[in-house]
């Protein structure tokens, strides 16, 4: 028997709760992990209380993400007592996830947790930090260097802003800091954050064309946020585009893409190849000063999950929500 947070569905809509499961109700999978931490993302938030059709088929277990031990294998790659992570892949959404003791998974979708990290330490970082990274590098790739100029961070005091703030930081660009909280400003400068501004400069419906001001940005949030960040990027900017806070749609022009050469890169942190999962890992591993991540993560059981799940669309929450599986409610 195992304990998770269940998601099923009626003719009332679906709720979430904790409860103890039978091993056997686990889906097929080459390797079953006994799960020591999983996090509370946006997305699973949003499948935690229903407020977005994120789950494919009921019941699910939630939870994007997870790291911990492998209790069994079907595959060479992966022996009993290997320390594994997982996030993307459809997990918590179409393939029961992280928010329980065990889960059962398709070998190809598992890496070894890095060398130097604890499972906790990589569900501190967890999907929004693997996100980050990944945002930072594909800036890297398209030739924003410190050099160049300011880099923007939206929605800088969730997950993945606040972990992008200070892997910018750490490889030295000046960042720009994006905030509907300006009470956390100390909080966002001791990340790394050189400038804080006001998110209400950004979510308003702007010009086709701004004053330019960056050189790059991170940004989580959509909608007319990520229009007015293209609309003000210097020439040859370029802007990771990796959420939807404020919304899918994207009222934007063609103005800053012809006229400033700027490039807006999507990117898909759930469906990623295995190589580029364990480059993006294998840099947090290097990059993050974890004394300064503790400052951002709190940990709470699998009993406080769904009151946290309200929370985190509250915006109540600041930073990470870790979830250490074995803790008591």
């Amino acid at each position: 028997m195992f304990k998770a947070i269940m998601i099923d569905k009626n003719d009332g809509g679906s709720h979430a709760a904790l409860g103890e499961f039978d091993e056997a109700r686990l889906p097929d999978g080459d390797v079953t992990v006994a799960v020591e931490y999983s996090t509370l993302n946006y997305k699973d938030a949003l499948a935690i209380t229903g407020k977005s059709p994120i789950i494919r088929s009921f019941p699910m277990i939630p939870g994007i993400d997870f790291a911990g031990t492998v209790a069994t294998s079907a595959d060479p790659r992966f022996k009993t007592g290997d320390r594994v992570l997982l996030n993307g892949f459809g997990v918590g959404e179409s393939h029961w996830g992280g928010l329980s003791e065990r889960a059962r998974v398709k070998a190809d979708w598992l890496i070894p947790v890095p060398a130097g990290l604890s499972p906790a330490q990589a569900m501190a970082l967890g999907t929004a930090g693997y996100t980050a990274m990944l945002c930072v590098i594909a800036l890297e790739r398209h030739g924003i260097v410190p050099a160049r100029g300011d880099i923007i961070v939206t929605g800088a005091n969730g997950g993945v802003g606040g972990v992008a703030i200070h892997i910018l930081h750490r490889l030295g660009y000046r960042v720009i800091a994006s905030t509907g909280r300006p009470q956390e400003a100390d909080y966002l400068h001791q990340l790394g954050a050189d400038e804080i501004i006001d998110r209400a400069e950004l979510s308003a419906p702007g010009k086709p064309l701004a004053k330019p001001r960056w050189a790059g940005a991170v940004d989580s949030v959509g909608s007319h946020t990520l229009a007015n960040l293209c609309a003000a990027m210097k020439d040859d900017g370029v802007v990771t585009a990796c959420g939807l806070a404020q919304g899918l749609d994207f009222p934007a022009s063609v103005a800053p893409f012809i006229l400033r050469g700027i490039t807006l890169v999507g990117i898909n942190c759930v469906y990623r190849p295995i190589a580029d999962r364990i480059e993006a890992w294998d840099r947090l591993a290097q990059v993050i000063d974890f004394e300064k991540l503790a400052t951002m993560t709190r940990t709470i059981s699998l009993g406080e999950v769904v009151a946290g799940a309200n929370d985190l669309l509250d915006g109540k929450v600041r930073g990470r929500l870790v979830v250490d599986v074995a803790k008591s409610p």
